[in-house]
């Protein structure tokens, strides 16, 4: 639940007469705010993801998730100020669940269905906001989509390297030393 302390009382086109925001399109908003929630899970999940292989050793693979979670961070941001543009109030208290493999097969996994259901949701949100022509939330959520079909094309081909060296030499090749992940 979100709790506002009072109404805006800003002038601005995006306020209407009682002072309280002028929302442009709620749909909108809610495709937004459903891909900022997808963004801020996958910030945790792959956050987690990338100390946790880093515990393991598995240093270059965590730091390929920690790199994907600063991504993910710059999605979201990039979401928060377009729902704020449109007089939207972005939901940051929301989040999918967050899963966590408990192997290295298991994180890849993991990720994939975390970008599978965001594309799926991005895909969704394109053609709504095509529809209405909101051409800079399309453009914004093809932006993200075009990263996360990316991510999921990496994955897929982890995928294809364990099924050709097998996941013990998987390991060993993503366990050499990874510069420091701050």
């Amino acid at each position: 639940m979100i709790f506002l302390c009072s109404p805006c009382s800003i002038s601005s086109p995006f306020f209407g007469e009682s002072g309280t925001m002028a929302i442009k399109d709620p749909v909108v908003i809610e495709h937004l705010n459903t891909q900022l929630t997808n963004e801020l899970t996958a910030i945790n999940q792959y956050f987690l993801h990338a100390r946790t292989l880093r515990h393991w050793g598995v240093t270059h693979l965590g730091k390929k998730e920690y790199d994907e979670s600063i991504e993910e961070m710059r999605h979201a941001d990039w979401l928060i100020e377009r729902i704020l543009f449109l007089g939207g109030l972005p939901n940051v208290q929301r989040l999918n669940p967050i899963l966590i493999g408990q192997t290295v097969q298991e994180v890849l996994e993991c990720d994939l269905k975390l970008e599978e259901k965001a594309i799926q949701d991005l895909r969704e949100g394109i053609a709504y906001c095509e529809s209405v022509r909101d051409y800079v939330s399309r453009d914004l959520l093809l932006k993200i989509l075009v990263n996360e079909e990316e991510h999921e094309d990496f994955i897929d081909r982890q995928f294809d390297l364990i099924k050709q060296v097998g996941i013990e030499r998987y390991i060993q090749k993503n366990s050499a030393s990874a510069p420091d992940q701050d």
